[in-house]
């Protein structure tokens, strides 16, 4: 079977490492912006791709390959696949559901407890001698505990769910939206409330963005949510850039409409260093806090990811359907 590889061939070397001897598996590796016609020179003939999270599946490349079967995309992200062209062709498209939930949760509450506790601010002016005249502006100004600080998540997926049950130790209150709201045992089991979306704008201290990029939650977090919101409150972003208007967020940071934002996360990546919620103001440039994507790449990450992959593989070799299916034939 030819399994056309689209990403970065040393994680596979570390962690499918078994899988990549496979005598009955012929890999073939294409950098992530591997245009669709040197692809199809290399791997018109592939049964399998398996594509970086942010790595394009377009139509031309599908269309290109006739014995292809299945699509995977090596993270949970499935938005650069084109997915109608795929249905189209009868092919499967799949993702690692779930893989990454413990580790982007985590990476949520650091961006949390950063943005709240002044982190980056803080350790520059350590390194700069002013370690205690920031203590003490800080002593008069305040710091705001995350126990005390209502937290809305914008969406309720594995993610979600996982950073809800790490809130919970704060002692938070957790509200949450999706379009249909989840059983009442569920937000039991996760100790949440359900809230509108505006509503969760209004209420939330913190909100923290968990959902899937679609075409209707791009650009949903916009100038009329953050209109609703106080302009104490932050928003945290973990899941994808496009969810966030980067004109409205930025004006909104420039004008104190909301006090900060933590991003693991920005629309476009690579993020250029003139990105608007990047080069910011010098007023408000220490309300925001960044990390470079880095929430979902933890080991256990994936070895869980490469595990569900290889496992897909082997089921479509033996005429098996896969898990995990995102879009089916």
């Amino acid at each position: 079977m030819k399994i056309a590889i689209i990403g970065n061939r040393d994680r596979y070397e570390k962690f499918s490492s078994q899988a990549l001897s496979n005598p009955d598996y012929d890999l073939v590796f294409l950098p992530r912006d591997t245009g669709y016609a040197e692809a199809l020179t290399h791997a018109s003939d592939a049964e399998v791709i398996v594509a970086d999270a942010i790595a394009v599946v377009s139509r031309n490349l599908i269309q290109g390959m006739p014995r292809l079967r299945m699509i995977h995309s090596e993270g949970v992200a499935y938005d650069k696949i084109d997915r109608a062209a795929a249905a189209e062709r009868g092919i499967y498209v799949c993702n690692n559901k779930g893989c990454n939930a413990a580790a982007v949760s985590e990476q949520a509450v650091l961006l949390m407890l950063a943005w709240l506790r002044r982190l980056v601010a803080g350790d520059r002016e350590v390194r700069a001698g002013r370690q205690i005249e920031m203590k003490e502006r800080l002593m008069v100004e305040g710091i705001v505990e995350l126990g005390d600080c209502a937290v809305g998540l914008v969406g309720f997926g594995d993610i979600a769910k996982a950073t809800a049950l790490r809130l919970r130790a704060f002692g938070c209150p957790i509200y949450y939206y999706v379009p249909r709201r989840k059983p009442h045992e569920e937000e039991e089991r996760y100790h949440v409330h359900y809230a509108e979306l505006a509503d969760l704008a209004a209420i939330s201290d913190i909100v923290s963005i968990h959902t899937a990029v679609t075409p209707e939650t791009t650009g949903m977090i916009n100038a009329s949510f953050i209109q609703k919101m106080k302009p104490s409150s932050c928003i945290v972003n973990t899941a994808r850039g496009e969810i966030v208007d980067n004109t409205a967020l930025r004006s909104a940071l420039i004008n104190g409409a909301i006090a900060g934002a933590a991003f693991d996360t920005l629309f476009p990546e690579p993020t250029p260093k003139d990105h608007p919620l990047v080069d910011l103001p010098e007023h408000c440039k220490d309300r925001v806090v960044y990390a470079p994507h880095l929430g979902g790449i933890s080991a256990g990450s994936f070895k869980r990811a490469h595990h569900t992959i290889w496992e897909n593989i082997a089921r479509i070799a033996a005429g098996k359907t896969p898990v995990n299916i995102v879009s089916p034939p």
